[in-house]
């Protein structure tokens, strides 16, 4: 191919994408099970994911191509347009259930803010890279990045998207516990932390968001309301014991007593009809992307590679792990989805750009 380094082609990262690809085969063929039996025809939930799993693999191919090291320059531009997409959003998305989260273009539909979760892993490693080695964050130096992820964070919560606002934070949080910061100050974050969330809680929570809060503390107070989603999870995953019930047996997703089934409560899909075993192999190929990610952080050879490859790993972590815990019960539900496998081209096509960066960096670490 002209124009790329043999050696790139020569270290084609091969793992990263295999498991990103088996991991989203996988949540196709639960999607497949989450509908209803249709006599042997592939839903059109599948066959639209199916089509998203393509358009992801184009922007892998589209984010893998340039050096991600000149990412770098172009990253506030990437910010601007993503901080802007989101304005578009509260201002032409129709509402949907109550949220305003997609623009819609024609038959396709997207969702920015699930790409504003790579633009913000761009942004952090840049800030990062270019500080001083070793050099220790005071509060003046998390003033900028704080403003840069408070814009889109406070634009999400406006949709409302308290999920996807959550993660976007919880990935800055990432990189500032990078950053070196010092005891005391991380005290005074934690206490200015508190002091947002309890502005959040009052000004910016709906009142339904805050039921989920009430209910995760006591799942009795409104069973067949607020708390249904969450017992009817649990009971999905408690059913399908060490085997599961089978594949498209689950009655808990067949029968339609499991709401959001396709999309934030797929894991519970997975439990009842795969069981305690099934789960715990889905769980494993999550645990080996996240072990690949790490492996090619510690190997790139610039810490911008590095500071890249660990905000992907993070995305992949605190989404699974979150979805995964609303699942059974010990988080509340906020709405989070489970990356690769819940239904959502947005989400989709965001993991698979987030896979393009990690094997950018696995591919470029002799091509210096």
């Amino acid at each position: 191919m002209p124009g790329i380094d043999r050696r790139v082609i020569q270290n084609f990262e091969w793992p990263a994408l295999g498991l990103g690809i088996a991991i989203a085969l996988m949540g196709v063929a639960n999607l497949v099970s989450a509908a209803h039996d249709q006599g042997g025809v592939i839903p059109a939930s599948a066959l639209r994911q199916l089509a998203w799993l393509g358009a992801g693999l184009i922007t892998l191919m589209i984010v893998l191509i340039p050096d991600y090291r000149s990412l770098e320059r172009v990253t506030p531009a990437l910010y601007s347009v993503g901080v802007l997409a989101l304005i578009a959003v509260l201002f032409f998305a129709p509402i949907i259930n109550g949220s305003q989260r997609w623009l819609v273009f024609g038959p396709a539909s997207l969702q920015p803010s699930e790409m504003m979760k790579l633009v913000i892993v761009l942004v952090f490693a840049r800030i990062l890279h270019r500080r001083p080695p070793n050099s220790e964050m005071g509060l003046f130096d998390l003033l900028g990045p704080g403003l840069l992820v408070a814009a889109p964070v406070a634009l999400v919560l406006r949709q409302p998207d308290l999920g996807t606002a959550m993660i976007i934070a919880i990935i800055a949080g990432t990189y500032v516990l990078l950053g070196r910061v010092r005891l005391q100050l991380l005290m005074w974050l934690t206490a200015i932390a508190i002091a947002g969330g309890t502005v959040a809680w009052t000004f910016y929570l709906h009142d339904y968001q805050k039921e989920r809060v009430f209910t995760f503390l006591d799942p009795e107070r409104d069973p067949l309301g607020t708390a249904y989603h969450a017992i009817q999870s649990q009971i999905a995953v408690g059913s399908g014991g060490l085997f599961g019930k089978g594949f498209t047996r689950g009655s808990q997703s067949q029968l339609d007593f499991l709401p959001e089934q396709q999309t934030d409560f797929v894991f519970s899909v997975l439990g009842e009809e795969w069981g305690f075993v099934g789960a715990t192999v889905v769980l494993v190929f999550y645990l080996a992307l996240m072990m690949r990610g790490l492996m090619i952080a510690r190997a790139s050879k610039d810490l911008y590679g590095a500071y890249i490859a660990l905000g992907v790993t993070s995305i992949f972590f605190w989404s699974g792990a979150i979805n995964v815990g609303m699942v059974v019960g010990v988080l509340p539900v906020v709405g989070v989805p489970l990356p690769f496998f819940s239904r959502g081209g947005s989400s989709l096509v965001t993991c698979l750009g987030g896979i393009g960066l990690l094997m950018n960096v696995s591919m470029r670490r002799y091509v210096f």
